[in-house]
């Protein structure tokens, strides 16, 4: 039986990761609950493919966006932090990713994926997974989908103000939309 994770406390990690400078240093969902940030927590299949570049890019762009909501960026794959920092000093007109803005973390055990649900054992990646914690360490959104396809930051954004809302919002919400008086 599959455990519930939205709604519930979200499993805690503490991951070797590469920071946006490109130095060694450790991602940890305790901590951004310390600091009362909310956290993004994202899964992407491997390094130096296809697909992900193109999402880890557009969340970097977009990161100021998220900072400014109180947001932290966490990406993660099944990848080395080494394999990560060479993808990072890899230029995007290469194959790279070059410079970005959030934590790319290494979850070569695969016990964190296993633990979001993401995991694919027989190849020994993650599903693209994207999870939204609040500051109190609540898992409050999870969506998963297909390798193939590509996630849509405009749509994170959005989600993230409607839980930062506190109201009940209906679909097709956006900021400044009327939430629902029930």
């Amino acid at each position: 039986m599959v455990e519930r994770l939205v709604s519930a406390k979200a499993p805690l990690f503490e991951l070797d990761c590469v920071n946006a400078d490109g130095s060694f240093g450790k991602a940890s969902l305790e901590e951004n609950i310390k600091a009362g940030k909310w956290t993004i927590f994202f899964f992407y299949p491997m390094d130096f493919t296809f697909v992900c570049p193109t999402e880890i890019t557009a969340f970097s762009d977009r990161n100021d966006e998220f900072t400014e909501l109180n947001a932290d960026i966490v990406g993660c794959s099944c990848d080395t932090i080494y394999t990560h920092q060479a993808w990072m000093k890899t230029s995007r007109r290469e194959g790279g990713i070059g410079k970005i803005n959030f934590r790319l973390a290494a979850d070569h055990t695969h016990e964190v994926a296993e633990k979001y649900g993401v995991l694919i054992p027989e190849e020994g990646v993650a599903l693209r997974g994207l999870f939204i914690i609040n500051p109190e360490g609540e898992l409050r959104y999870s969506v998963v989908n297909d390798n193939n396809i590509g996630r849509d930051v405009d749509e994170t954004l959005r989600v993230l103000q409607a839980l930062q809302s506190g109201g009940l919002c209906p679909a097709n919400w956006h900021p400044g939309d009327e939430t629902l008086h029930v």
